[in-house]
C-alpha cells in the first residue's frame, strides 16, 4: 500500500494485529486493532523520552507524526461509507493546548475534581461546552459519548469509572454494511458446527452460491471476501484454517497480499457461513507489556507534551462487537486508555463446498483492503437465535 497523508500508518496497524493476536489466547474474541491504535496514537502524541520511543516503536509513529497519523487517519477511514470514528478525552489534570492543537478532532471534557480554574489559558485552554457551574456525572457523560459514537451498539464504558481516573481517552469505531448479495433467508437453516472442544451441535447457518473470485486460498487457510454495497466501502473477509490452527495461525491471512494468494479451481464456491454474534471486552494492559510498552504504563512515564501532571497508563480496555447476519454485517470497538498520577487456468467447472463449521474467524478491514479494522475469532459454536 502506498501511503498518502490521508491514509492510516497501514503497515504499522497490521503489524500490531500480528503481534496482538497471539496474545488473545483461543477462545472467543473480537478485537480492533486500529481502533488501539488510533487510541495508542493520539496518547503518543503528547509521550517524550523514551517513554515517545518505545511507543513510537509499537505503533510507528511517535510525537507530531503520531499526532498527524491519528487526525487524518481517522478523517480517512471516516469517509468510507457506513464507518463512523470519534475521540475523546476527558480529565482532571491540566491539558497542554499544544496536545490539543495538534488533535483537532478530539472532543475534550473535564472530569470531577478538575482545578482548571486557576490554571492559566496557556496551560489549560477552555473546554468544549462546559463551564464549572455545570460538571454532569462523569460516567453518565461518558456512557452517553459512547453510545452516540457506536450507534447503540455499545452503551456504557468498557471500565466503568472508579475516581481514580485522572485522565479518560475513548476511541471509538462503529460501522454498518449490507452484503452486495444477501443471503436469500429461506435458504438459513441449522447444520452441524463442530466447536474448538470438539462438541458438535446445530447453528442457523446461512447459505449462498458465491462466484469463485471471491475465494481465495493463503497457504493452508481458505480466505472468502463478502463485497459489501457501495463503492469504497469495508472488506469483510472470514477465513477458515485447519483444525488444528488457532487465531494467530489464521486472522493475518485475511490481509495477505495478492502474491501471497492461491485462487479458487473451481468456478463457483457453494458457502455455508453461521449466523453470528461476537462481544468480547479485553484488557490490553499486560499484553501492551508483553508487547514492550513498560514505561508508558508505569510511574515515571514521560507524558510531558501532554500534561504538565505526571501521568502514566493505568488501564487499556476495549469492548467490541460484531454481527453476521443475511442481510449484512454491524460491529463497533471503544478502546478505553485510563491515565493516573504517579506521584489459474481453465478448468472443468465444479462448485466447491465451503462450510464454516468449525473455529473460524471474520476480519474487517478498510476500502483498501490493507487495514483491519476488526478481527475477531469464533471458538464456540454460535448460539441458536
Amino acid at each position: 500500500m502506498t501511503q498518502t497523508p490521508t491514509t492510516p500508518r497501514a503497515d504499522a496497524v497490521r503489524e500490531l494485529a500480528v503481534r496482538w493476536l497471539p496474545l488473545l489466547g483461543d477462545d472467543d474474541f473480537v478485537v480492533s486493532p486500529v481502533g488501539l491504535w488510533l487510541a495508542l496514537g493520539a496518547v503518543a502524541s503528547g509521550a517524550g523520552g523514551r517513554t515517545g520511543e518505545e511507543m513510537g516503536e509499537l505503533l510507528g509513529v511517535e510525537g507530531e507524526a503520531a499526532a498527524e497519523a491519528v487526525t487524518l487517519g481517522g478523517r480517512w477511514l471516516g469517509q468510507a461509507p457506513g464507518v463512523a470514528v470519534a475521540t475523546g478525552v476527558w480529565s482532571r489534570v491540566p491539558v497542554l493546548d499544544a496536545f490539543r492543537a495538534g488533535l483537532p478532532d478530539v472532543r475534550f471534557g473535564l472530569l470531577p475534581g478538575a482545578v482548571w480554574s486557576a490554571l492559566p489559558d496557556d496551560v489549560f485552554g477552555a473546554t468544549d461546552d462546559m463551564s464549572l457551574g455545570e460538571m454532569p456525572d462523569a460516567q453518565e457523560e461518558l456512557d452517553a459519548w459512547v453510545g452516540r459514537a457506536t450507534g447503540g451498539r455499545i452503551t456504557r464504558l468498557p471500565l466503568d469509572l472508579d475516581g481514580s481516573e485522572d485522565l479518560v481517552l475513548l476511541n471509538a469505531l462503529a460501522l454498518k454494511a449490507s452484503w452486495l448479495t444477501a443471503f436469500p433467508g429461506h435458504l438459513t437453516r441449522d447444520e452441524l458446527f463442530t466447536d474448538g472442544y470438539g462438541d458438535t451441535r446445530p447453528v442457523p447457518t446461512m447459505r449462498q452460491r458465491i462466484p469463485a473470485g471471491w475465494v481465495w486460498y493463503v497457504g493452508g487457510v481458505t480466505v472468502v471476501e463478502l463485497p459489501c454495497a457501495g463503492e469504497g466501502g469495508v472488506r469483510v473477509r472470514f477465513v477458515l484454517g485447519a483444525e488444528a490452527d488457532g487465531p494467530g495461525d489464521v486472522l493475518p491471512a485475511a490481509w495477505a497480499g495478492a502474491g501471497a494468494r492461491r485462487p479458487l479451481v473451481a468456478d463457483s464456491a457453494d458457502l455455508g457461513l453461521p449466523r453470528f454474534t461476537l462481544r468480547t471486552k479485553t484488557d490490553a494492559r499486560e499484553q501492551l507489556a508483553a508487547l514492550g510498552l513498560t514505561r508508558a504504563l508505569r510511574r515515571g512515564a514521560d507524558f510531558s507534551g501532554l500534561s504538565p501532571a505526571d501521568l502514566y497508563i493505568a488501564k487499556v480496555v476495549q469492548e467490541a462487537v460484531v454481527e453476521v447476519a443475511e442481510e449484512g454485517v454491524e460491529a463497533a470497538a471503544v478502546t478505553q486508555v485510563t491515565m493516573t498520577r504517579s506521584a489459474a487456468a481453465l478448468r472443468h467447472k465444479v462448485v466447491e463446498r465451503i462450510a464454516f463449521d468449525r473455529p473460524f474467524g471474520v476480519v474487517v478491514l478498510d476500502g483498501s483492503g490493507e487495514v483491519p479494522l476488526f478481527t475477531g475469532w469464533r471458538q464456540s459454536a454460535p448460539s441458536v437465535s
